[in-house]
């Protein structure tokens, strides 16, 4: 069927050809009287599957000038019409929108006016800049309406990713506890130990801090600042015996481990959630997090944090994805501002 070409909208002037149209695939918007506009993302995939030719002042526009003309009027049109391509040819009928989102897209068999839309879909280069905190405010932004919100990214052969986002509120089986008496926890540097059999054993009971090495408990930095700024340790360096402040111990862990405010304040808030949490050295992240007993349970999560506005790039957290995803875990990423959000991308396909 033919359609005009005006700037940045094809119409469709013919009345039952537009009706047939948009009632078979609920492509474009109805004019007012008959005919029908539809967006150039909508006129280039009809175009390609041979159902609409586009014309400008009578004469046939090919599918060069087309994409062309698209890739002028729209911004980044070649990433929004893959996704778009593709969540159409799945199956799902796709709305443009404007403002945070690029779609909206309604469930199979849904349509517009006659079922909610399921999923906003956003699609983005894998060179686009990852930003945590404007990932959070969509997601939230979704949950406030029952939608889900997926990101989808092109890589640069022009294959798609998708990931369902979300905002996350882990949290644990039960509070953690904590010693009855004040333990003594000796400084090694890189790392801190209980000498004591009895305070070692009392305390990993209490809280599942450290892990027994024999019959010594080995406390990472992080547990032994997290003790001692509560009240629960005495910290003495090991060689002199004498004690040691939460300020030098916080100087000497930040001389080894420059971000370890970051990773004290999201330890403190897992922790107060009834979380478990311990090093994620081993699968890239900052912690591996439990919600109940290490020693019965499997890690939940891996989690990494970051400050507030950090922005990042996607085949870091690609990786991270793919590598949670492996060892069946769910990746978080926290970000460290007034408080800690935990922000969850699963890999999907929709």
């Amino acid at each position: 069927m033919p359609g005009e070409l005006s700037v940045d909208r094809v119409v469709v002037e013919d009345a039952p050809e537009a009706s047939a149209l948009y009632n078979r695939g609920y492509f474009g918007t109805p004019r007012s009287g008959g005919g029908l506009e539809l967006d150039l993302l909508e006129a280039v995939y009809l175009v390609e599957a041979e159902r609409l030719e586009v014309r400008r002042g009578g004469r046939a526009v090919s599918a060069r000038d087309l994409f062309r003309a698209a890739g002028t009027a729209v911004p980044s049109f070649e990433i929004l019409y893959l996704v778009y391509r593709d969540l159409r040819q799945r199956g799902y009928i796709v709305e443009s929108r404007s403002g945070s989102v690029d779609f909206q897209v309604y469930p199979r068999g849904g349509a517009p006016k006659k079922t909610p839309s399921k999923y906003w879909v956003r699609a983005l280069s894998e060179r686009a800049v990852f930003d945590l905190a404007e990932l959070l405010e969509r997601a939230e932004e979704a949950a406030a309406v029952r939608k889900t919100l997926l990101l989808g990214l092109v890589d640069e052969e022009s294959d798609l990713t998708y990931y369902n986002v979300r905002e996350a509120l882990p949290t644990g089986h039960r509070p953690i506890g904590t010693p009855n008496e004040r333990v003594v926890v000796h400084f090694l540097g890189d790392r801190a130990v209980v000498i004591d059999e009895a305070q070692g054993r009392a305390l990993h009971e209490a809280g599942f801090f450290g892990k027994m090495i024999g019959r010594r408990l080995q406390l990472s930095l992080l547990e032994t600042a997290f003790l001692l700024k509560g009240g629960f340790a005495e910290v003495r360096n090991a060689d002199t015996d004498r004690p040691i402040g939460l300020a030098r111990l916080t100087k000497e862990a930040k001389e080894i481990q420059p971000d370890f405010d970051l990773r004290l304040r999201a330890y403190e808030d897992l922790t107060g959630r009834g979380v478990i949490s311990k090093t994620g050295f081993k699968y890239g992240s900052h912690f591996r997090a439990y919600e109940g007993d290490p020693e019965t349970h499997h890690a939940k999560y891996l989690v990494h944090v970051v400050p507030k506005g950090h922005r990042g790039a996607w085949p870091e957290i690609s990786r991270a994805v793919r590598l949670a995803h492996g060892v069946k875990k769910q990746i978080l990423f926290g970000e460290v501002g007034d408080g800690v959000r935990y922000v969850k991308l699963e890999r999907v396909r929709p």
